[in-house]
This record gives structure tokens, sequence and C-alpha cells, in this order.
């Protein structure tokens, strides 16, 4: 069952919504406002005939006779010639979601309903991940209960965790799976190469962090209760069936949700939507705030990957860094926002005067609102959005390197020990080398005040957040610029605009060493 993932996996659960933003406007909604909530309401509701529907139109639904597309490790192979990181993700992108046309089809429905795509082709996710994988990770790796794997079941309307202390080991594990517990692998990116490879491409073209989980299910059983997510969630049937459920969300309210919600009884979600059975080769998407269940079918085990993604990546999560940045400068800039509130505010203001027909609410409700109007003026939007790049950054997976990155960069550097001493670590970088970064999306100017800063990703863990965010101070500021906006073009050392050739050089070799650009041709020891 997809669930709130982040790179560690779920954090199934729900927050309650804070005393202060459940509090009712004091003034009524007005009827434009009512009849834009109800167009809202009806615009996210589906029926089933809708699907049916589109289903004929070969457009949300896709029943395909033997959809064909390249195999995973041939895809993989062919995307290492690709010269442009963003070419990649947006070629791996289409092969996920094939035979869907990212524009129009999957744009249309982004964020706003399902998609069914049935390939009738068990072999098309071959490769990606195995229950012979699951197992060996399980035998070759300190897999932790509760921190990289859960235990879980829901039977007769009831969901629980059987979680025991410390290690996963095979013998225990594998009990749990034949007394009908599924098995929810919570970081497969930390343990798979493949799983790893595959999002650590996938976040440039979400812009947003991308996770995973697996899923594994015996025979005749479910492993979780009804529920939504709070990310978009990519559903890929690796091997076996399994029969899904989805829904509607219940309200305007729990539309993109920014929160998981907690376990729902079957009463209290309607009638599905989408009932169908996923095959291995297929997939499903669905939008956060979707209901969904599943459950195994009496004559084979399920295993499935979700991709997620989209967590707190809204305009609404963007204005909470805007906003009080806005209104940092704005009370420094202008007096109007430091004249003092009106004496006797408390006696005509807040909850308990809320019902009051008071003049004096009105004169201040106008000037509330006076002063907001005003705030856009002073909203620095670039400093926000390099707030929200920072926390991508930090987020990101360390990108897998091809074997030319990887010999060009200094990771394949000479440098070794032979002989008893250390040889080729002369290895020097000259004006005429030309050199590019590692991937568009690498690393990033991000400003902050009178500083810039050089956030990146090469020095991140594969388990989210285990390193701290990596940066370093930029001086050369517009050397850096030029290199980035320069990608995927390589750029001579001696191209960079700094003021000398030592500032050209030593940001090179700065650069180089942190790992986040590469050489046109591999570097030779002096």
């Amino acid at each position: 069952m997809a669930s709130v993932t982040d790179r560690n996996g779920p954090v199934n659960g729900c927050r309650k919504r804070s005393t202060l933003a459940s509090l009712r406007c004091s003034k009524p909604r007005s009827a434009p406002a009512d009849r834009q909530r109800a167009a809202l309401s009806h615009q996210w509701r589906f029926e089933a005939h809708d699907l049916l529907f589109f289903q004929q139109k070969d457009c949300e639904t896709h029943n395909g006779e033997g959809f064909d597309g390249p195999a995973l490790d041939v895809l993989l192979t062919d995307l290492e010639k690709v010269n442009n990181s963003r070419e990649r993700a947006n070629r791996l992108f289409q092969w996920l979601i094939h035979p869907v046309l990212f524009f129009p089809h999957y744009r249309e429905n982004w964020e706003k309903k399902p998609i069914l795509i049935q390939r009738q082709n068990p072999d098309y996710y071959k490769g990606l991940f195995s229950t012979a994988e699951f197992d060996c990770i399980l035998r070759n790796n300190d897999v932790q209960y509760g921190v990289n794997l859960d235990v879980t079941s829901y039977t007769n309307g009831k969901r629980e965790t059987h979680n025991p202390p410390g290690r996963a080991l095979p013998y225990t594990l594998w009990d749990f799976y034949e007394s009908g517990c599924s098995l929810r692998m919570l970081n497969p990116q930390a343990f798979s190469s493949t799983v790893w490879q595959v999002l650590s491409i996938l976040q440039e073209k979400f812009g947003s962090m991308a996770g995973a989980n697996v899923y594994l299910t015996p025979a005749r059983t479910q492993g979780f209760a009804p529920h939504y997510d709070d990310i978009e969630a990519f559903i890929l049937q690796l091997e076996g069936k399994k029969h899904w459920r989805v829904y509607n969300p219940r309200s305007e309210d729990e539309v993109l949700p920014l929160v998981s919600s907690p376990n729902f009884s079957q009463d209290e979600i309607g009638q599905p939507i989408m009932d169908v059975v996923l095959e291995a080769g297929d997939l499903l998407y669905f939008p956060r705030g979707f209901i969904h269940q599943d459950d195994c079918l009496p004559d084979t085990h399920s295993l499935h990957l979700t991709v997620s993604s989209f967590q707190r990546n809204s305009w609404g999560d963007l204005l909470l860094k805007l906003m009080p940045a806005a209104l940092e400068t704005a009370m420094e800039e202008d007096v109007e926002f430091r004249k003092g509130l009106p004496l006797d505010y408390l006696q005509f203001m807040g909850v308990q005067n809320s019902e009051k027909e008071d003049p004096r609410r009105d004169k201040f409700i106008a000037c509330v609102e006076g002063l907001m109007k005003k705030l856009v003026d002073y909203a620095p939007v670039d400093a926000a959005v390099d707030q929200k790049a920072k926390d991508f950054l930090h987020d990101c997976l360390p990108p897998v390197l091809s074997a030319e990155e990887k010999a060009s960069s200094v990771y394949g550097a000479p440098a070794r020990w032979g002989d008893g001493e250390a040889l080729g670590v002369t290895v020097q970088l000259k004006g005429q080398t030309q050199i590019r970064l590692l991937g568009a999306g690498a690393a990033r100017l991000c400003g902050d005040g009178d500083t810039v800063t050089l956030f990146y990703t090469t020095e991140n863990s594969r388990v989210y957040h285990k390193e701290e965010p990596k940066s370093i101070e930029m001086k050369h500021i517009d050397a850096m610029e030029f290199l980035i906006h320069s990608y995927p073009k390589f750029v001579s050392v001696a191209c960079l605009p700094c003021e000398t050739v030592e500032a050209k050089m030593s940001l090179a070799e700065l650069l180089f060493e942190k790992g986040l650009i590469h050489t046109a041709e591999p570097l030779t020891a002096e």
C-alpha cells in the first residue's frame, strides 16, 4: 500500500490541524466563493463511468496488448550515453509511463486523477527489484525493523505493525511472511543500486525528492488499511498480481493534502472509482489525497515498488518560505508596518468578538487587507525559491555516475597506492582543460543576504539526511553562474570569467576535488 514516503520510507499517520488553522473566518463566505468551492469539489470527483469513458478514448486507462519498451538494463545503459542529465530524466520518466505521452495525457492528469496502464508485458520492469534481491539484501545488510523494514497486517478491519526490535534476519522475517504478514522495505535505494540509479535520475524530472518503498504481500492477505497519502504515487507491479481499489477524496479539504491520513474504516470511504487487478509490468498512478487499498489474490503473491514525489512541494510551501521574509523586509522599509495597533483592538477583535457588529472591526480588517496587498511589493521570490532549492538538494540522492563520468572526474583520478608509496597524485588541470558540471541538478547557487553559497548533491548519502547539507561559500559567483548555465556544454578553464588565471585554476581545482565537475577527457598523472 502506498504511504507517506521520504528517503527513509513512510511516516504513516496524520497531523491534527492547528487550532488557529481550524478557526472559521469571522466574515461570512460570499456566494461566489461558495460557487467556486462547489466547482472545485466537482472538479476533483470522478465516477467509475468517467474512467470507462476515458478507457474507450484510450486516455486515462490503457489496455494494451504487450506494450513494449526497452528492457531496463538496456535503457539505463543507453541513458549513460545521453549528454544531458535533464534529457536522461525525461527519457526515463517517459519509459516509466509508456505508452502514455507526457504531453498531453500525463500533464492533463497530474495532481488531478488516477492513470492505469495495463501493458500485458510481465517483463517490463524486470531488473528493477525482485523477491530474490529482497532476500539477498536481508542476508547481506544490516536491515533494521522500524528503520528499513516494517512487518504489517490488516485483518478484520484492524491494521497492526509487528516489528520486533533489532535486525531483520531471513529466518524470522520469512516466518512472518508465511504467517500472512506483509513486508514493507522503506528505503530500497539504500541497498539496491538499480533503484538508487532510477530515483537519482527521476528526481531531476520532478524537481522534488524521489523516494521509494517496496511491498511484498502473501496471497490472500492485505497489509494496510484504506488511507490517502501526501505524495504523488506511482505503483510499479513487479511480480504477481494485486487487487487495487481507488476512491475519490472525500471532500475538497482532502484534495492534495499536506499530510497523510489516518487509517479509515470501510464505511468511511464510499465506493471505489477504480477497481482493478495489477499484473506484473502494469502501472497505477494516483495523486495525493486519493484513498486507496490493495489486497492479494488467492493464487499468487505480490511484489510492487511505489515511487513517490512532491511531498510538501506546493505553492503554499513556497509561500511559507516567502511570507516571513517579505514581512521582515516590509517592517524594515515601510513605516506603515511599524505603526502601533489601536489601543482598544482587543476589545473588538479576536474569536470572542467575532460575532459583534462593530464598525471598528471593519476598519481593522480593511487595514490588515491593505497591508497584505502591500506585502507583495516586498516579497523576495527568488530568495524564497533558493530556500526551497536548498531543502531539495539536501533531500536528493547522490548522482550515479556513468563509467565515462567516473573516469573523467575525481572518482576515477589515477591516484593509488603502489610499490610502497602514493602514486598518480599530481593530476593537474590546465587552462585548456575542458570541464562541465556532473549534471544539471548536481549544484545550485543560492543567496542568503549578502552571501552566495553553492549547494551540491555529490556528497549526499543514499540514506535520507544522513549527511548535513553540503555547501561551499562562493567567491567567484560570475564564474560559477557561467559554468552552471553552460551545461551541458564543456568549457575551458581559461574561459571562466574570473579576474586572474590563479582564480580560474583555484575554482576549477576546488570543484574537481569536490566531485562537482568532470573533464572532457580523463586526466593523467604528471
